[in-house]
């Protein structure tokens, strides 16, 4: 039962009756008793002090008062504190008096009551309509930062699934060209080289929709790759793994590893006659975990700084999923060797 109550009315029964209680307290404190017009006149207080209040929120409500400009507000404000101190006074008078008639009782209503009456009477409702107004603008900025994060969070996902999308075109792109080198020199092995692609992209379709998967995962598809580019290749390209065990099982963006090892080849062993190798390692670093490719070669263009469409993916992935607490950098580790260095969080 209690349960279907609402805020807003348990608001009003338990603000009431605390002017209730309070009053009764100081009416005995001061007088020592508590007489029976007192009582009548409190109740007929709190009664058309809820009818007040209640009727002329209903009014404000149906107008949209929380549209209004800041200076509007304060006037309707103002307004309603009158409006419902006079409500309460008038229903109060004018009930009371009649109760008095029938009990044959004089009543005292006199100048300065009236005036001492109407004064306390707009003190309540400016402390009501102050109470109504906070609430509502603590509980609409409570509503609007939730939506902001919720609007943030939709915003973040159609961002990486856009960026996703564009990776598996780029992907296929660059190995479909690995296999079309070998359709006329050894379609043998082109065929096997087919039946490759086709498990990676089985594999990426399964993580098309995941925001991270698991290290060991992304190492198996990076594997499937470079069986492609070592078709085209051959002894030109090495491959060296230094991963930890421990790091196997956590968490990074899909197809990040593969992408960073595509631009090592595309963007260094590529470029050399006698080609080169290519180190990928996953170590555990304080509360971090570091990927690292390193690649024969040099950055030497402005182009190749790390400008590139896979590489600023690869920001704009890690700093959707870990903000600032994630970094890439890419760099000459020294005259001979690039390296690509990707810092996540563990927690």
């Amino acid at each position: 039962m209690f349960k279907r109550i609402s805020k807003y009315w348990w608001c009003q029964i338990l603000g009431w009756l605390a002017y209730f209680v309070v009053n009764l307290f100081f009416a005995y404190s001061f007088a020592g008793f508590v007489g029976t017009i007192y009582l009548v006149n409190l109740f007929l207080i709190i009664f058309f002090g809820l009818v007040a209040t209640h009727g002329l929120r209903s009014v404000i409500k149906r107008l949209s008062w929380f549209q209004f400009s800041f200076e509007n507000q304060m006037l309707l404000f103002f307004a309603l504190t009158i409006g419902s101190g006079v409500i309460i006074y008038l229903g109060k008078s004018a009930i009371g008096s009649l109760l008095i008639q029938l009990w044959g009782r004089r009543s005292y209503n006199e100048r300065s009551d009236t005036v001492n009456f109407l004064l306390s009477t707009f003190l309540i409702t400016a402390i009501w309509w102050l109470i109504y107004f906070v609430w509502h603008y603590i509980d609409r900025n409570r509503n609007a930062q939730v939506d902001k994060l919720k609007l943030e969070t939709t915003v973040k996902e159609l961002e990486l699934k856009t960026i996703k999308s564009q990776l598996n075109p780029h992907f296929i792109f660059n190995a479909l060209n690995s296999i079309r080198a070998l359709v006329d020199e050894n379609p043998q092995r082109a065929r096997t080289a087919i039946t490759e692609l086709s498990n990676i992209l089985r594999s990426s379709m399964q993580v098309e929709k995941a925001e991270t998967v698991s290290l060991e995962n992304e190492l198996n598809i990076v594997k499937d790759y470079l069986a492609l580019e070592n078709i085209r290749f051959e002894e030109r390209l090495k491959v060296t793994y230094n991963i930890e065990p421990e790091t196997l099982g956590l968490p990074i963006p899909p197809m990040m590893l593969q992408t960073l090892v595509e631009n090592a080849i595309k963007h260094g062993i590529s470029r050399i006659i006698k080609g080169g190798v290519v180190n990928i390692s996953s170590h555990l670093v304080g509360v971090h975990h570091e990927i690292t490719i390193e690649n024969t070669g040099q950055i030497v263009e402005e182009k190749t700084t790390g400008h590139g469409f896979g590489l600023q993916s690869t920001r704009q992935r890690l700093s959707l999923l870990y903000g600032n607490r994630a970094s890439f950098d890419i760099y000459n580790k020294n005259g001979e060797t690039v390296e690509a260095k990707v810092l996540m969080p563990l927690f």
